[in-house]
């Protein structure tokens, strides 16, 4: 296939895809936008070929810059977005396969319609798509902030969201992957087909060719991670690719498994005076309240950073009124089969708050759709409140960007994690916000810094926090991947020597190192040096 018509020159009309969410901007000489698997094969064996860097895009909504490039190439997979086909196993569970651009909002959307184009769908897929049709309704666990984003990209690093707290993160809802490599070369891999012995790995691609992979030998910590490469003795084969970050192959295909919805859907926001309260709520709830979809963190400084965009922005004006007096929130989502059940965890939730020194009078209750859109907006607010900070103050100082962490840490280390960010944070006179799935001990402190002198001091305290939490036996990324922004931590977590065994994993696959340069770590090339 002649790539010419493929393969653009970067220029300005491009300029939006050198940036991502991160706030990050990086520089390329060429772009492309393949609409087939066919396309995506040529170009990657032409790229290859010049040793040019390759940076894999989808929406571009990750906070890691993983799909920022540096130079060379950008391959942008938004219009790969169609959904292929959709299968039903003998247990009645529906799989549905997508292209790596589809939009996660969207694909949710279809799901929730029953909507799809099946005009080119096999005989087989449009009688599942009938039996899905007329099936009790089904539902896509993962559940990123970020609903914009791409498939490609959640699967690239094992992204969460809110609902991870109960059906963990991507990776669990994936079951077939297809991968071109950097000859043009595919790897079609399914869940339970193909796995390691020990710590070695065989995959034999469509071309017949063979590739022997060694995996590396640390042990990956008990907590929820998207830090680097997953490995584990005699894995399955599709868990290396789901979370690498975009460095070992182009995903053109993803299926995911489809699970039934829940009869019941409550969200419940609990509101405490003081932060020791809510931790201690956290602990109690998880220890004694069974299906539990999320559990939710905002503190003080959140919470005063919404009262203040209430106030001075009408788009935040549905945001309900936070009473003063409250210090922290956790926001909570009861699934069951019946009302009847729900109300019961419901009093348990109010229970626990009592006990842990709140009141169950504190809480806003959202017991239908509606009303749980506004605890929806409620708790992506804050990040959103975060971009538009960093934002007005990069017009003032252009080095600053968003300083968010994402590092969590075993369920002991919950309370001793949050006290370390607290008085670091004040020690270094810093401005800072703390949120998200405190459930899995996973929050996301973000700092906001007034200067580009305090946006260096918080990089740095962001290293002493990765050290501190490694020794935890915790992950530097929960959820975000380490793409280039956090691969000083990845170094920080697994040490010199991992670090090269991921090295070499990776060229295995790409011995030039080319493909997401800079994404987890400097590359190495075949044969060469660190």
């Amino acid at each position: 296939m002649m790539t010419e018509k493929l393969i653009h020159p970067m220029i300005e009309d491009y300029a939006e895809y050198l940036k991502d969410e991160s706030r990050s901007v990086g520089e390329a000489e060429s772009i492309s936008f393949p609409q087939s698997e066919e396309e995506v094969r040529a170009i990657m064996k032409e790229v290859y070929a010049k040793g040019e860097k390759i940076t894999i895009q989808g929406a571009r909504t990750g906070l890691a810059a993983a799909a920022v490039p540096h130079g060379g190439h950008i391959m942008n997979l938004m219009k790969l977005n169609k959904t292929l086909s959709m299968r039903e196993d003998e247990n009645g569970k529906f799989y549905v396969t997508v292209e790596p651009g589809t939009i996660l909002s969207q694909l949710k959307k279809s799901i929730e319609s029953r909507k799809f184009n099946t005009t080119d769908w096999s005989d087989d897929a449009k009688k599942t798509f009938i039996r899905f049709a007329q099936a009790p309704e089904q539902l896509l666990t993962p559940d990123p902030t970020e609903s914009s984003a791409a498939i490609g990209g959640l699967v690239a690093c094992n992204a969460s969201g809110a609902r991870s707290y109960l059906y963990g993160p991507t990776r669990g809802r994936v079951t077939a992957l297809r991968i071109v490599l950097t000859d043009g070369d595919v790897i079609d891999v399914k869940r339970g087909e193909t796995f390691a012995k020990g710590r070695e790995l065989t995959l034999t691609t469509e071309g017949g060719r063979t590739i022997n992979v060694q995996l590396p030998t640390y042990q990956l910590p008990k907590t929820k991670n998207a830090s680097g490469y997953y490995v584990d003795d005699d894995m399955d084969a599709i868990d290396l690719f789901i979370g690498s970050d975009g460095t070992l192959g182009v995903i053109t295909q993803v299926e995911l498994e489809l699970l039934p919805m829940p009869a019941t859907i409550w969200g419940v926001t609990c509101f405490f005076t003081k932060e020791t309260e809510a931790v201690k709520f956290v602990d109690e709830v998880r220890n004694n309240i069974t299906r539990l979809a999320s559990l939710e963190f905002f503190d003080g400084k959140a919470l005063a950073l919404l009262r203040k965009q209430k106030a001075e922005s009408t788009a935040f004006a549905q945001l309900p009124v936070i009473d003063p007096s409250y210090d922290s929130a956790v926001y909570t989502e009861i699934q069951c089969d019946t009302d009847d059940e729900a109300k019961e965890r419901l009093f348990a939730i109010g229970e626990a708050m009592e006990r842990c020194g709140g009141s169950e009078e504190n809480t806003w209750v959202a017991r239908n759709a509606s009303e749980r859109d506004i605890l929806y907006f409620f708790r992506h607010a804050t990040p959103e409140s975060v971009n538009m900070t960093i934002d007005r103050r990069k017009k003032i100082d252009p080095i600053i960007t968003k300083l968010g962490s994402d590092m969590s840490v075993p369920d002991k280390y919950l309370a001793e994690v949050i006290d370390m960010y607290n008085k670091t944070i004040e020690e270094e006179g810093l401005e800072a916000v703390k949120f998200g799935h405190i459930g899995n001990n996973h929050l996301h402190v973000n700092i906001l810094p007034r200067s580009g002198e305090e946006y260096k001091r918080g990089k740095e305290l962001f290293k002493k926090w990765a050290a501190k939490v490694t020794e935890m036996g915790g992950a530097v990324s929960a959820e975000h991947g380490v793409g280039k922004l956090k691969a000083d931590f990845l170094m920080i977590m697994y040490g010199e020597d991992h670090i090269k065994e991921m090295a070499e994993l990776k060229a295995a696959f790409d011995p030039k190192g080319t493909i997401g340069t800079g994404n987890l770590f400097t590359p190495i090339v075949k044969g060469g040096a660190f």
